[in-house]
C-alpha cells in the first residue's frame, strides 16, 4: 500500500477558495481549501518517480443572515455561492538526495467555474440582488521544493508552494476564479500506514503567507491550516484494497486582513471546522499504479466566511 501512494491531490488548494467573497480575507479566503492535502494519497510517491493526478471539487455554501461580505470594493450580504474545481497535477520525484531525503517538484493547474448570487451595497449606499458567474484557469500552483522521507511505514514531507496570480481577476464582479495575489505556503506532512493491520494517521499543516491586491488595496490575513485523516485499508482478493475512514480540518486566519480595503469591515478573522467520510481504492491497472479517494467534508462551525459541503473526488497514478 505505501508503495502505491502516488500524490493525487498533492495540492488541489491551488484552486483558491471557491467562492466570490467573504466576510474575512478578499475574495472569499485564501488559496487553501479543506480536504485538497490531507491523506496517504497526497503524500510523495516514496520513490523516484512521476505522478499524474485529476481531482473534481464541488462547494456549494452561503453566508447565514447579514453576514456582511466585501468584494470589489462592495459589502455584500447573503451570498450564495456554488463551485465546480477540476484540477490537474504533474509531479515527479527524483533521485536527488537531500537533507536526507528525496527532492521532488510539482505544477498543478485548475479549471473553475463560478456561480454567486447575494444583495450589493453600491458605493452610494442602495441595495439590489447580483448574480454573477465565471469560468477559466484559476491561480496557477507551482512546487519548486519538496524533500520526503520514507522510514519502515512511515513517510514525510515538507513543501514549498507558491500560488501564482494566473486566474482573471475583476475587482468590480462578485465572481473571480483568481485572486489577484500571490501566496507562500510551507508545509510539513507525515502519514503511518501500517503495513501489518492497514491502519492510517495522516497530517498536513502549513502556513499561508498573503500577498497584497493592487487592484483593491487589500491584503488578507496570514493563516494556519491543519487536516488530518484516519482510516481503516482492508485488501480485497482480485480488487485492491479499500479504505474506510475520516478527514478532519482546521483553519484559522491568525493575522487580520490589511490595506485601505480591509477598512470597509474591518479585521475579521476567518475561521472553518469541520469532518467527514473518505473512502479509497488502491490498486493496479496493468503496471501501473492507481489510487482513487471521494470524502464529504461538511463545515461544522465557521467564523466570518460561508458556510457548505465539499465534495472531492480524486484519481490519480504513478510509475
Amino acid at each position: 500500500m505505501r508503495r502505491t501512494a502516488c500524490v493525487c491531490a498533492i495540492l488541489a488548494a491551488c484552486c483558491g477558495a471557491p467562492w466570490g467573497a467573504a466576510s474575512a480575507e478578499e475574495g472569499g479566503g485564501g488559496h487553501y481549501v479543506p480536504g485538497a492535502a490531507a491523506s496517504f494519497i497526497d503524500q510523495l510517491p516514496g520513490r523516484p518517480a512521476w505522478a499524474i493526478a485529476n481531482y473534481t471539487m464541488h462547494y456549494s455554501g452561503s453566508a447565514s443572515g447579514r453576514e456582511p461580505i466585501f468584494a470589489g470594493g462592495e459589502v455584500t450580504f447573503g451570498l450564495d455561492s456554488q463551485a465546480w474545481v477540476n484540477s490537474v497535477l504533474l509531479l515527479r520525484q527524483t533521485d536527488v538526495r537531500m537533507l536526507g531525503g528525496s527532492y521532488a517538484f510539482a505544477v498543478a493547474v485548475p479549471l473553475v467555474i463560478l456561480d454567486a448570487k447575494g444583495e450589493v451595497t453600491g458605493p452610494l449606499g442602495n441595495t439590489f440582488r447580483a448574480r454573477d458567474d465565471a469560468a477559466g484557469i484559476g491561480d496557477i500552483t507551482v512546487y519548486p521544493f519538496m524533500v520526503g522521507w520514507v522510514q519502515g511505514d512511515v513517510k514525510g514531507d515538507v513543501r514549498l508552494g507558491v500560488y501564482l496570480p494566473t486566474g482573471a481577476y475583476d475587482p468590480e464582479r462578485l465572481a473571480n476564479v483568481g485572486k489577484n495575489f500571490w501566496t507562500i505556503e510551507p508545509m510539513a506532512t507525515v502519514s503511518w500506514l501500517s503495513s501489518k493491520t492497514g491502519l492510517e494517521v495522516t497530517a498536513f499543516a502549513g502556513f499561508d503567507f498573503n500577498g497584497w491586491n493592487s487592484e483593491t488595496d487589500y491584503r488578507s490575513g496570514n493563516a494556519f491550516h491543519l487536516d488530518a485523516t484516519l482510516a481503516q485499508h482492508l485488501p480485497v482478493k482480485d480488487v485492491g484494497v479499500l479504505g474506510f475512514g475520516a478527514t478532519g480540518f482546521y483553519y484559522q486566519q491568525i493575522t487580520g486582513d490589511s490595506g485601505s480595503g480591509a477598512q470597509l469591515l474591518g479585521e475579521m478573522k476567518g475561521r472553518t471546522v469541520g469532518i467527514g467520510p473518505v473512502v479509497s481504492f488502491i490498486g493496479k491497472v496493468g503496471t501501473t499504479d492507481v489510487v482513487a479517494e471521494f470524502k464529504w467534508l461538511p463545515e461544522l462551525s465557521t467564523a466570518h466566511r460561508l458556510e457548505g459541503d465539499y465534495l472531492w473526488l480524486k484519481v490519480g497514478a504513478s510509475f
